[in-house]
């Protein structure tokens, strides 16, 4: 699998969580169903593919919106942003959400400037996308596209312009649910009983350039590729639809409709599409999404130690003769690692009986455990295997991992990362 380790695109500050009193059941049922499609026999071609893509498009493009947002930020946040927008290195980059102005539209993504005064303050206009998840008007979308907003609006597609607020966000994983007012809105589910495979038939829908309502398709390219735009939490579905700044927070729906992933980074040399872009699957979504409407916020397990891969070289220093594992390179003080006995230099090689070939991966599996839930660790100490059990903390925010890394030149799959640090 390929890493990509880039720079993170980070716009500022966000917004502080909203948690709304009342939880909702998911797959919730109301006065509007599911407008997921089951196509017709005649709808689909022999070898699989689709005559045409409008059975798809027509019947889940009513649960698809753009999200315009209004907020502010620092002049050095400003500066990233369009450093990012007009990135030329070819990188994996978060969907620059807002576009530089198109013809005869307002010019998102741009700072707007002081009324009056003819200097610019650190303002900006951003535009995105987003889904409906239940008739209620729970919407899924990026973090990164509402994070610093301080007013949000949705545009349905039946015309309707309606003020929203932030439900919950997941920095870690770039998701946030967002919700407007009112009732029988068209909503999609998530696809729960098959995972895509390489090759398969995927349409993207969502709000490129502020054209809302566009529609693009292709195959899923890839599956699994890790450390897209420095995120070591999110195994990224790949695929060749095209899709670009405004697509961010969008939907890409499989041939039956249903939702296999969101639209979050493009690799690009240009700051459009090549034909490379980057999804959340669908199954880390609807997990996010489902704690973020209930609670608010995500609480992610955490370890505490920083983590290493081993490389041939370090495997056979060792007395090992894989390089599957992590290897324990620094303990945060007083952390749940610590507290269980683990030690630098420990390899650790499996987690609650389930393999870890890489820090990635053991960076996930702690990430996505819950606080309190004891992680047995399967560990080699001096080539003589142990078994630690782990009682795992609260994942700190990404800022303050960031700020713990940068003394002790510890490796962002830190993770232990997930898990830690």
């Amino acid at each position: 699998m390929s890493n990509f380790k880039t720079k993170s695109f980070i716009l500022g500050a966000g917004a502080s969580l909203a948690v709304l009193g009342a939880a909702v059941a998911w797959g919730e049922t109301g006065p509007a169903e599911p407008v997921n499609p089951t196509l017709a026999p005649g709808d689909a071609a022999p070898m699989g593919g689709p005559y045409s893509f409008a059975p798809i498009v027509q019947k889940v493009s009513p649960a698809v919106v753009s999200i315009d947002i209004v907020g502010h930020a620092s002049p050095s946040q400003m500066a990233k942003m369009q450093q990012e927008d007009g990135n030329g290195q070819g990188q994996a980059v978060p969907l620059p959400f807002g576009f530089p102005g198109f013809p005869g539209m307002p010019g998102m993504g741009q700072q707007a400037p002081r009324s009056g005064a003819g200097q610019a303050q650190p303002k900006f206009m951003a535009s995105g996308s987003g889904f409906f998840v239940s008739p209620t008007g729970y919407i899924v979308t990026n973090n990164h596209v509402v994070q610093d907003a301080q007013e949000i609006t949705v545009h349905t597609a039946e015309g309707r312009s309606l003020k929203a607020h932030v439900v919950g966000r997941d920095p870690a994983t770039d998701i946030a649910v967002v919700k407007v007012d009112g009732s029988d809105f068209p909503y999609v589910s998530f696809e729960d009983s098959a995972k895509p495979r390489v090759g398969d038939w995927v349409v993207a829908v969502g709000n490129p350039f502020g054209l809302g309502g566009t529609a693009t398709a292709g195959i899923v390219s890839a599956l699994g590729r890790e450390n897209v735009a420095d995120n070591p939490l999110v195994n990224y579905m790949q695929i060749d639809a095209p899709i670009n700044r405004g697509n961010s927070g969008g939907p890409t729906f499989d041939v039956r409709g249903r939702v296999v992933g969101v639209n979050t980074a493009i690799y690009t040399p240009s700051g459009g599409s090549v034909g490379i872009g980057f999804d959340i699957p669908a199954d880390t979504v609807s997990s996010i999404a489902k704690q973020l409407i209930e609670y608010g916020h995500v609480n992610h397990g955490y370890l505490g130690a920083t983590i290493q891969q081993l490389t041939p070289d370090l495997s056979a220093s060792l007395g090992m003769k894989t390089t599957d594992g992590a290897i324990v390179d620094q303990l945060s003080a007083d952390g749940p690692a610590q507290h269980a006995g683990l030690k630098a230099g420990d390899v650790i090689v499996a987690i609650n009986g389930l393999t870890v070939k890489s820090p990635t991966e053991l960076t996930q599996k702690v990430a996505f455990a819950r606080p309190g839930d004891v992680l047995r660790l399967d560990v080699l100490r001096n080539n003589q295997p142990l078994q630690l059990d782990v009682h795992a903390g609260v994942r700190p925010s990404e800022p303050t991992l960031a700020r713990m890394e940068q003394p002790q030149g510890g490796d962002q799959g830190d993770d232990g990362d997930g898990a830690g640090e």
